[in-house]
């Protein structure tokens, strides 16, 4: 396969383990930079992730739009990922999700921290964007560049931002580590919450919560966002628990 062909495939193995996993359910997209035409992504078509196939993948340009004239219908938020491409260079993926976990860290004052080793991923900054700031009362969905771009603004260089009240986005420099950096942020949340209630129930508070250091942090993710033997193995067992079938 070409290499176009190849990353194809793996977009819709991604779409595959992110709705097996939980990230995602019927809603929540996965995109790539276009190999060949960086300025372009490749995102499915609007289909429930865990049924996405190599058919059902498009290419967009940079202002959000599909380049096919007449096709399928898109995702409504497809413009977070061409904002998060537009302002991020370094980025060729990104996960867009509702990931239950995830969702008390951005409607309360509880700061989302890397609390274990493979949580090192989210980073140590993990900033909030409330869509009211600039945009008053919306249905919260990100539907124009606008927004994408008030969003990307927000993420900044970090690998993820929380979306009040909505969900989150992470990018990262591949298609396996995005995948991965969303998947360990779910685990990563529901590690912290138990922690937290731990704590509580001992009658001690957040300050009994001990969360990775920047020390650490850097340590766990010292190779970068980048494919490592760690990343090819995470991405085969959650590939391998995965319906792959008719893909």
């Amino acid at each position: 396969m070409s290499e176009l062909d190849d990353l194809i495939y793996n977009l819709a193995v991604a779409n595959r383990i992110l709705g097996h996993e939980g990230v995602v359910d019927s809603f929540g997209h996965v995109s790539v930079r276009h190999p060949e035409r960086t300025e372009c992504f490749l995102l499915s078509r609007s289909r429930a992730p865990n049924m996405v196939t190599r058919e059902d993948i498009l290419v967009f340009g940079p202002d959000g739009e599909p380049v096919m004239d007449n096709g399928p219908a898109p995702y409504n938020e497809r413009y977070i990922h061409a904002a998060i491409f537009n302002a991020r260079p370094d980025v060729h993926a990104v996960v867009h999700s509702h990931a239950e976990p995830l969702l008390p860290f951005g409607i309360t004052d509880t700061k989302l921290q890397p609390v274990f080793h493979m949580g090192a991923r989210i980073g140590e900054d993990i900033p909030l964007w409330d869509i009211r700031d600039k945009f008053g009362d919306t249905n919260l969905l990100v539907v124009n560049m606008d927004q994408g771009n008030d969003l990307a603004a927000a993420l900044g260089g970090n690998r993820m931002v929380l979306m009040r009240g909505h969900g989150n986005a992470v990018a990262a420099a591949t298609l396996e580590a995005t995948v991965m950096t969303a998947y360990y942020a779910m685990v990563n949340a529901r590690i912290q919450t138990m922690s937290m209630m731990m704590a509580f129930a001992q009658g001690k508070g957040m300050d009994a919560l001990m969360p990775l250091s920047s020390g650490e942090i850097a340590a766990a993710t010292k190779s970068g966002n980048k494919g490592t033997i760690g990343i090819t193995r995470s991405w085969e067992g959650l590939a391998g628990r995965a319906n792959l079938g008719g893909i």
